[in-house]
């Protein structure tokens, strides 16, 4: 039983493909050796990307599952030249109090290895910025509230999606969280009932970037197994 009343109806679900075992394994294992290429880099060419293939990978992420299918995202692009700016000054205004007073010693110690400071270059040099914020509620013509579910769970999904799919199109990116994030909000104009997620950039990597020499845990180790 599918729960399908008169006052909402179901239909025909017509776009799944299934593949022969074989080339689904196949599928499997490339999509997989794809994304294990992609890496968080912080040196961005100022290349541009056009605008509509930013568009497309944000159509992918659109598609992602949502508590009760609210859809509680909103991706807000920015291109600006002059709102990177203003971007980059307020997020390093929250970096600078991070490193210099907020983050205990133990936190720093575990950044030590990815090279990170409070100097974000890169909100300004990479093509988009691409802020995502989570709609907590929704807010009718009215003033009523219609309540999201499962807010933090859906718009991760949804910014998962949108990072394989700029790795799928040739993009390099980086995600990006100045905490606090409330400035987001104020400089791009969102209103009161979506908070900031995290940004992230996109672009094409610079000539000589760098990303550092770390492992990823393996397969064995993030993974449990129950069988017949």
């Amino acid at each position: 039983m599918n729960g399908e009343t008169a006052e909402h109806p179901f239909r025909p679900w017509n776009e799944y493909r299934r593949y022969p075992l074989a080339e689904m394994q196949s599928r499997a294992r490339a999509f997989a050796d794809d994304l294990h290429r992609r890496r968080t880099i912080r040196a961005f060419s100022d290349s541009p990307v056009p605008e509509t293939i930013i568009a497309d990978c944000i159509r992918a992420a659109g598609s992602a599952p949502s508590g009760a299918n609210r859809q509680p995202w909103h991706f807000a692009v920015v291109g600006s030249a002059a709102e990177k700016r203003r971007i980059r000054e307020a997020a390093e205004v929250e970096e600078r109090a991070f490193y210099e007073t907020r983050a205990p010693e133990t936190w720093l110690e575990d950044l030590a290895p990815l090279g990170t400071d409070a100097e974000k270059p890169f909100l300004e040099t990479a093509p988009w910025l691409i802020v995502v914020f989570a709609e907590r509620f929704e807010a009718d013509a009215d003033g009523g509230r219609h309540k999201n579910y499962y807010v933090s769970e859906s718009v991760g999904i949804a910014t998962g999606m949108l990072l394989a799919a700029l790795h799928n199109a040739g993009l390099a990116t980086l995600t990006h969280t100045p905490s606090p994030m409330a400035f987001l909000r104020k400089i791009l104009k969102r209103p009161r009932n979506e908070r900031p997620f995290l940004i992230v950039v996109a672009g094409f990597p610079a000539t000589d970037a760098k990303v550092p020499v770390i492992d990823r845990k393996s397969p064995d180790a993030i993974t449990s197994w129950w069988r017949d």
